[in-house]
């Protein structure tokens, strides 16, 4: 299932206090990957792909919010799955992070691990494709946009540098999603967006972000009235 990004960032609060935020972003040439692959608490971002198996999401998940790190997670999770030939696994914890890419994963298959960040894609065009992601999501990761948007954009530059190879398959999907250690009052609608059944996923990932930011502004102007 094609490729994807997971990534932690700190950053202060307006209270002054220290957070994280995590954030995962996927596309494929398939629909619906939004169910399947993307997976984010206040404890890390995670993704399984290739021969997706979404137990190593889920259990993933509740392994960080476990305490433990999240190389060990993974590794133990893949250390028990006959068929981690076949699996793409990466994702970042508080911490740490963790990339793998099984021996039997189809087409050009890889990953690039960064101390915040990971990359991974299989059925790629080729290694440009994770590099493109990759370099622009470094570029942007001091921006002042949103990690939703600055992750959407970093998987449009691995889109532009080749994306899947499989175009024969039209009707792809994305989705992005993205969580903090924050108490926030109300979370912004466009932390948690899908694009299930689409010929232009990233395109309407994006449409569908810059609606869901105006919508999320409009309502904080609306009950900061009330």
């Amino acid at each position: 299932m094609t490729f994807s990004i997971c990534v932690r960032e700190s950053y202060v609060d307006a209270d002054g206090d220290d957070q994280d935020r995590f954030g995962v972003a996927v596309t494929t040439r398939l629909p619906g990957v939004g169910a399947l692959c993307p997976f984010a608490s206040e404890h890390g971002a995670v993704a399984t792909q290739a021969l997706t198996n979404v137990e190593l999401g889920e259990k993933g998940m509740d392994y960080l919010e476990d305490g433990l790190a999240a190389d060990d997670a993974l590794q133990a999770l893949l250390n028990a799955d006959d068929g981690r030939a076949e699996r793409q696994l990466h994702g970042v914890g508080s911490e740490t992070t963790f990339a793998f890419t099984g021996d039997d994963c189809l087409g050009w298959a890889g990953h690039r691990e960064s101390d915040d960040y990971t990359v991974a894609g299989n059925l790629l065009t080729g290694a440009e494709v994770v590099e493109a992601t990759a370099d622009a999501y470094e570029r942007n990761a001091e921006g002042d946009e949103p990690l939703a948007k600055r992750l959407i954009d970093a998987l449009g530059a691995g889109h532009a540098a080749g994306g899947d190879k499989r175009d024969d398959l039209d009707i792809q999907s994305a989705a992005v999603v993205v969580t903090s250690t924050e108490d926030r009052e109300m979370e912004p609608y466009y932390n948690d967006l899908r694009v299930d059944a689409t010929e232009t996923p990233l395109r309407d990932l994006r449409e569908t972000f810059s609606m869901a930011r105006e919508g999320y502004e409009a309502a904080l102007e609306k009950y900061a009235e009330e």
